[in-house]
């Protein structure tokens, strides 16, 4: 099996939808996915993802089923450097999170007290017990660190959502702190992250990307990525955000 997982497109936050910009990606990203069409499809319900999956359903004549689970990771914390604000559980200062080992346990990922105060272990008990019954509805059901092939197959799952949410999904593919793939990896938007199966005993499946964040499809219609999900390369780079 092969799951596809794009991040939505250059987003307008404050409308939920996307800019100008991430409307030229969606274009971009389409023409990508109808070359190939996928087997199922599912949506996060924010709108700028379901505007995302829009172009690519529409000119396939498919609908996607949507999934409360794969909106925005939404938990909300209070860090060390915005004393007195909620903000999201993830983007933490290098410095802050680091020095916190709790951070890198994947049994211990919501023990810090921050993260115990802003339930990021049941939301994200939530969002995987969720990702666990779609594979298991699909023929891949967990059994401790690893998936049992009950009804192996070839068939293309298109996940239509957002970075963080991506990153916990695959924290618990490979059973470690979502921590470390928020702050070590960058999926800009319209990537896409593609995850398959391997099943190199019967009966007995592991996942494994074999392409992280790919923009390809943007290079290809001379389309930069967006800077969305990334900090500055070098404090004071003009244009480029610190927080």
């Amino acid at each position: 099996m092969k799951l596809l997982i794009v991040r939505h497109g250059d987003p307008n936050y404050p409308s939920d939808s996307l800019t100008e910009k991430g409307w030229r990606e969606v274009e971009l990203l389409a023409r990508r996915l109808t070359r190939q069409e996928a087997d199922y499809y599912y949506v996060s319900p924010l709108g700028r993802a379901r505007d995302t999956a829009s172009l690519t359903l529409e000119r396939l004549g498919r609908t996607a089923e949507v999934c409360d689970w794969l909106q925005e990771f939404p938990a909300r914390v209070e860090k060390p450097n915005l004393p007195g604000q909620q903000s999201i559980a993830w983007d933490w200062l290098p410095q802050d999170w680091m020095s916190r080992e709790d951070f890198y346990s994947a049994e211990r990922r919501g023990d810090d007290p921050i993260m115990q105060a802003g339930q990021v272990r049941q939301q994200y008990d939530y969002i995987v017990e969720n990702f666990d019954a779609l594979l298991k509805k699909h023929g891949y059901e967990r059994e401790g660190r690893w998936y049992r092939a009950v009804r192996a197959n070839n068939d293309t799952i298109v996940l239509f959502c957002h970075f963080a949410l991506e990153c916990v999904l695959l924290s618990h593919l490979w059973d470690v702190s979502p921590m470390i793939l928020w702050h070590g990896l960058c999926a800009a938007p319209t990537s896409v992250t593609t995850v398959v199966t391997e099943e190199r005993r019967p009966g007995i499946a592991s996942f494994r990307v074999t392409a992280f964040g790919d923009t390809s499809h943007l290079y290809a219609g001379d389309e930069q990525p967006a800077f969305a999900a990334r900090f500055c390369e070098c404090y004071g780079n003009e244009g480029e955000r610190t927080d």
